[in-house]
Parts: structure tokens; C-alpha cells; sequence
């Protein structure tokens, strides 16, 4: 089989629309990946991301678009003659082959003349190269997962998609493969596109993440600016978890914006108002919220009259459920490293939280 010829530049995806019958699955999704980085695309089950990536690896036609690696079209491009490789949660590592072999396999079906020198170095890079002669049977979950990157990474394509590859792995595990998989990245200077429904994994290891819903990206940032400045609570929701108050914008004065949230005026920056009206739904997350017993001296912004009404404890942190004077009940969560007051189910409590860590969105946002 021939080699893919050497392909290089961004990932561009124009107008990409997937149908399956009267379902639109991708919906005129255009996107640009640069060349190197880590991309996340992240979304629930049904968002339309496992499709995206099939069109990217050439396993499934867009009804309409085009896909491009830096200026050449691979649109219509069979899966083997384009320069991309997948990873996939099952590993599909071949049972009978040896770890050395399955490394191998892509290098001799192209005919690479210098196979085992390669297979040496991506066996070291995944740090098993003591375990070249074993069958994959002979590894564990996360060494055989291993494998699966070093025999895609060995044939350098200039794309390589993880179709969510930790999903099999326990949780320590997977934490810790999304640090190595992360230097690997770095190592190897190859472009990966990450596909998963587990918000830690994209952005514990993305440069950037495109968070889809509905067959359609709904943000595209920085882990920590989509977290910060969500633009939908779909983004605020998936990415972690935030307390949404109705309220009313007020004034609008300088860098500051002045807003009424359940008869209590609060301020907040003006840059974290994604909200185009006067009616807002303004959201902090559970973690910028400070804990006070009723009545202490608080500074910046304050909520009083609140009621703990459960107390979970979750090891690094506790969880507090506070029911406020208006019959919302706000999520608070205090680090357990002694600085929280001592407070139990019952006793009325006083949030307060700094301005910065307050976004707006418009009411009527889901």
C-alpha cells in the first residue's frame, strides 16, 4: 500500500453538515484546528463530536463541506490514503501479534525500510520498551492503551483523532494518562483532536476545547476562559457547575455594570456580561462563594438570609446546599483546609463572593 503523501497545516473544517436520513447530526459546523496543538471536542452523548471525528478519519462522507489539512482537501479521501490515525476506547490492538509487532504493523503495510529503530523510539516515548515481546493480553488497560498511541504516533501523521481513549480506564488511571498523554503531545509536536463527554479530560489536556451541542459548537476558548466566561448555560453546566440567580441589569457605568439580583444590588465587570438585555440570569460558580455565619462584617459582593439545608463531604472539599429568603437553594463548595467556619445543617449563613467571579447571561439562555 502506498504511503500518505506528507501533509501539513491547520485542520479546516467548512460548512460541514452530516445527515442520516431527516436527522442532521452535524450542522454546518466549520472549524479551524491549528497545526500542533491539543484540541478538545467535547459534548454529550448524541452532540454530534463521534461523527465529526468519523468525517475527520474519512470513516464517514459530510452530505456536505469540506475538510482540509492545511491547503490539501481530503475530503473525499479514503480513510488508509489519508495522513490521520485514530485512537480508539477499545484499543484494537491485534491479540496475536506481539506489543514490538503491533507497533510495527503500519510501518511495514507502507513499506518503511527502518522499522525497528522507529518502533524502539515510540516504545520508549510510552515508556514500555521492556514489554515489546508480550502479547497484548499479557498488559493492563492502561499499558495496552499505551500501545494503541505508540503504534498510531509511529507512523507521524500529521492528525491523530483519541475517540474518547481513557473511557475504559479507572479513575486514577485515567487521570494519570491525561498527564501523560498531554507530553506525549507536546513530545511527538503532532496535531490531536480529543473527542469525549468527560469535561476533566479536555481540560485537563487541551489547548483549546469547542464544546458541541445539537451538532453545533456552542463555545470555542481556553479551558479556563470557557469556564470563567461561559457564553450559554449549556457551556456553564457542562463545564462544571453553576448557581444561576435571576436578576436585573441596572446601570452600566465604566468597566463595571450594576445589577439587582433578588432585591440585592450586586457588582460585577462589565466584559463577563454575555447578556444583550436588562434581564440577566447571573452565574457563580459553586466554589467562589465564601461561607459566613450570619451577621460577620463580609466584603464585596453579599447575599444574606441564607439557611444550610445539607452538608455533603467530598474529601477535598464539602458541599454545602443553602436555601435563600426567595426558596432558591445556591451550591457552595469550601475547601477543607480549615479556613471554612464551622457550620452545621440549620444554621442561617451570609455568602459572599469577589465581583470578578460573577458572568451574566440573558434570561431567556439555555
Amino acid at each position: 500500500m502506498s504511503e500518505p503523501k506528507k501533509v501539513q497545516g491547520d485542520l479546516i473544517l467548512s460548512n460541514i453538515t452530516k445527515s442520516f436520513g431527516d436527522f442532521v447530526a452535524v450542522d454546518d459546523l466549520s472549524l479551524r484546528i491549528e497545526q500542533g496543538s491539543f484540541f478538545a471536542l467535547l459534548g454529550p452523548s448524541g452532540c454530534g463530536k463521534t461523527t465529526t471525528l468519523r468525517m475527520m478519519a474519512g470513516l464517514e462522507e459530510p452530505t456536505s463541506g469540506k475538510i482540509c489539512i492545511g491547503d490539501t482537501d481530503i475530503t473525499d479521501t479514503k480513510p488508509y490514503d489519508r495522513p490521520v490515525n485514530t485512537v480508539f476506547q477499545n484499543y484494537a490492538l491485534f491479540p496475536h501479534l506481539t506489543i514490538h509487532e503491533n507497533v510495527a504493523f503500519g510501518l511495514r503495510r507502507r513499506g518503511v525500510k527502518e522499522i525497528d529503530p522507529a518502533v524502539e523510539k515510540v516504545l520508549n516515548l510510552v515508556e514500555l520498551a521492556h514489554l515489546k515481546n508480550r502479547k497484548p493480553s499479557q498488559l493492563s488497560g492502561g499499558q495496552q492503551q499505551r500501545i494503541a498511541l505508540a503504534r498510531a504516533i509511529v507512523n507521524k501523521p500529521a492528525l491523530l483523532l483519541l475517540d474518547e481513549p481513557l473511557g475504559a480506564l479507572d479513575l486514577k488511571l485515567r487521570r494519570q494518562m491525561q498527564i501523560e498523554l498531554k507530553w506525549i503531545q507536546t513530545e511527538v509536536g503532532i496535531t490531536f483532536v480529543h473527542v469525549t463527554h468527560d469535561q476533566e479530560e479536555a481540560m485537563t489536556m487541551a489547548d483549546t476545547v469547542a464544546v458541541m451541542n445539537n451538532g453545533k459548537i456552542e463555545q470555542m476558548g481556553s479551558p479556563a476562559d470557557l469556564y470563567e466566561n461561559p457564553k450559554t448555560v449549556f457551556v456553564a453546566n457542562f463545564l462544571g457547575q453553576s448557581n444561576f440567580i435571576d436578576g436585573t441589569l441596572e446601570s452600566s457605568d465604566g468597566a463595571s455594570v450594576v445589577a439587582n439580583i433578588q432585591g440585592t444590588r450586586i457588582t460585577f465587570p462589565k466584559a463577563r456580561n454575555n447578556a444583550s438585555g436588562k434581564d440577566l440570569k447571573v452565574g457563580i460558580r459553586p466554589e467562589k462563594f465564601r461561607l459566613h455565619s450570619a451577621g460577620d462584617s463580609v466584603n464585596g459582593n453579599v447575599l444574606t438570609g441564607g439557611i444550610i439545608t445539607d452538608i455533603s463531604f467530598f474529601g477535598v472539599s464539602t458541599q454545602y446546599l443553602v436555601e435563600m429568603a426567595w426558596k432558591q437553594e445556591l451550591m457552595v463548595f469550601e475547601q477543607n483546609d480549615g479556613g471554612a467556619p464551622d457550620l452545621e445543617k440549620g444554621d442561617a449563613v451570609t455568602l459572599s463572593w469577589e465581583p470578578q467571579f460573577t458572568f451574566a447571561l440573558d434570561a431567556n439562555s439555555n
